[in-house]
C-alpha cells in the first residue's frame, strides 16, 4: 500500500509519500543541502570551534545517519535555517564515523550526548543545546542574537 500526499498551489501538484521523507539516503539528502557545514572529524577542531566563537556564536549539529528521527530533524532544521555565514559558524558532526569525537564535544562543552542534538556555542563556552523535536531554527536565532 502506498500512501501519497497531494499538495496544491497554483501551478503545480506535488506527491509526495508518507514515508519518503523517513527512508531517502543520506546521499539524496546531503545534494539537496543548501547549507556550509564544516565537517567536524578532528578533535583538535575543537581549538577552532572555540577561537571562532570569540567573535561569532558556533553551532554543531550531532547527526546519527541512520536514525530517522535524526535524520528528519536534520531536514527540518535545513529547510528553515535563514542565517548568514556572518551571523553564525555550522559544523556537523556525523555520530556514527566520529562517536569519540563526539563524546570529547559532550566532556568539552558540558553537555550529555544526544542525538540528534544541537550546540551552541559562543566565547569558548556551550550557550545552549537541544535534541530531537526541539531542535528549532527560531531558538538557535534567539540564542544568536542575543
Amino acid at each position: 500500500m502506498y500512501l501519497s500526499l497531494n499538495l496544491q498551489s497554483k501551478d503545480k501538484t506535488f506527491e509526495m509519500g508518507l514515508f519518503d521523507n523517513l527512508f531517502k539516503s543520506t546521499a539524496e539528502e546531503e545534494n539537496i543541502s543548501k547549507m556550509n557545514w564544516v565537517a567536524l572529524t578532528e578533535e583538535i577542531q575543537l581549538d577552532d570551534i572555540i577561537s571562532i566563537s570569540a567573535s561569532k556564536p558556533v553551532l554543531i549539529f550531532k547527526h546519527s545517519t541512520s536514525c530517522g528521527i535524526s535524520r528528519m530533524a536534520l531536514k527540518n532544521f535545513e529547510r528553515d535555517f535563514d542565517l548568514t555565514e556572518t551571523e553564525i559558524e555550522l559544523y556537523y558532526l556525523d555520530l556514527l564515523s566520529y562517536r569519540t569525537l563526539s563524546n570529547a564535544v559532550a566532556a568539552k562543552f558540558g553537555v550529555s550526548h544526544q542525538s540528534p542534538q544541537v550546540l551552541v556555542i559562543r566565547h569558548g563556552k556551550g550557550v545552549y543545546n537541544d535534541s530531537h523535536h526541539s531542535i528549532t531554527v527560531e531558538a538557535i536565532k534567539e540564542v544568536v542574537q542575543y
